[in-house]
């Protein structure tokens, strides 16, 4: 008679699997980057997109920065309002602004927002009109060119790269040089006015 002698069950593995290591460095830089954006007045779905930090994380870094919770609800959606009047100068003298840094050295895209985004802001309070860019729609707005749902035309008559929708007319007029009706007489502190 033989006897069988049970089989060992497979010896375990010991070795952990490689999980990625957490740098310290890098995620302190994703909160300075976070609470950088937090002060130029980014929303959460921008601070989910532009850093690797959880959402739980980045509440309380918006609570602690801003001294509240941030804003609920959706982001802009439409292009329609970067072709509106006053929107679309401010929105053009952003986006030059960005491109011209691109051209100029290179920068990772948030920081290259940002600095544009910050450029913007200067050139408005010297031109002492009101900012109607907020710093989420600038972002919004790259995106948009970036996904070819927008893109900038040079008006036929002063030269100048306005946003426009794609396939604009060759012979497009922006609207400093063809300004409707009404532009210009708003009586609100900050608004453009046209002499």
């Amino acid at each position: 008679m033989t006897t069988e002698t049970p089989t060992r069950p497979a010896a375990k593995k010991t070795a952990k699997t490689s999980a990625p290591v957490k740098s310290v460095l890098n995620e302190s830089r994703q909160i300075e980057r976070a609470a950088m954006l937090i002060q130029m007045g980014a929303r959460m779905q921008v601070l989910e997109s532009e850093t690797t930090l959880s959402y739980e994380r980045l509440i309380r870094l918006y609570k602690e920065i801003a001294g509240k919770s941030p804003s609920k609800g959706q982001l802009p959606f439409s292009t329609d309002w970067f072709l509106t009047w006053q929107e679309n100068i401010h929105s053009s003298l952003f986006l030059n602004i960005y491109e011209y840094l691109a051209k100029g050295i290179a920068l990772d895209p948030v920081d290259q927002l940002t600095k544009a985004y910050r450029l913007y802001t200067e050139q408005i309070a010297t031109a002492q009109v009101e900012p109607l860019l907020s710093f989420t729609r600038a972002w919004r707005l790259v995106k948009f060119v970036d996904a070819g749902m927008l893109q900038r035309t040079k008006c036929a008559q002063c030269g100048g790269m306005f946003v426009t929708e794609l396939y604009e007319n060759r012979h497009y007029t922006c609207g400093l040089c063809n300004p409707p009706a009404r532009a210009g007489k708003s009586k609100n502190a900050g608004a453009l006015m046209l002499h």
